[in-house]
């Protein structure tokens, strides 16, 4: 059993690919609300770095989103989010978790990796308010080692729509 234990702690191509990622990003994302709702677009920068000897990535990631105030006017406040990554070798499917101050829940999603497009694929569910849960899916292509993308997808009355897409530029040194 030990033997069986030490062999899935190993570390492989998977987290070679989240570890690929690593390093100071800086990002532009459109964000729709609902369907058909027009684009609130901002940008934000992200540190990711792999911990506990590669076998995880966390990521910060913060910008100033326009949001509705108290009045209803839109006025800027400050977003921060952070990520937890990982290739889990029992499960054989990358999982991640996502927080930020917008919440207080913990959003998990679990997905597969396609070589051949470059594409991990997660789904999940979010809960933003009491027994309304949202089911959503996210796609991260991995362009090349100084580019990415994210594009989120949420299903809202059977019907699923692209809610954000983000455009991630590694950060010169």
């Amino acid at each position: 059993m030990m033997k069986q234990m030490m062999e899935m702690g190993k570390l492989n191509e998977n987290h070679k690919l989240l570890a690929d990622t690593a390093g100071n990003w800086n990002y532009t994302i459109k964000f729709w609300p609902t369907p058909g709702a027009p684009v609130q677009e901002s940008k934000g920068t992200a540190t990711r770095k792999m911990i506990m000897n590669g076998r995880y990535l966390v990521g910060d990631y913060a910008s100033v989103m326009q949001m509705p105030g108290p009045d209803g006017k839109m006025k800027p406040v400050n977003f921060k989010g952070m990520g937890l990554e990982a290739y889990d070798n029992v499960k054989k499917k990358f999982v991640a978790t996502w927080m930020d101050n917008m919440g207080t829940g913990i959003m998990m999603i679990e997905g597969t990796y396609d070589e051949a497009t470059k594409t991990l694929t997660s789904t999940g569910e979010e809960e933003m308010m009491p027994g309304v849960k949202t089911p959503i899916r996210e796609v991260i292509k991995f362009t090349d080692k100084n580019h990415m993308s994210l594009e989120w997808y949420e299903t809202q009355g059977g019907q699923e729509f692209k809610a954000m897409e983000i455009n991630y530029t590694r950060a010169k040194k």
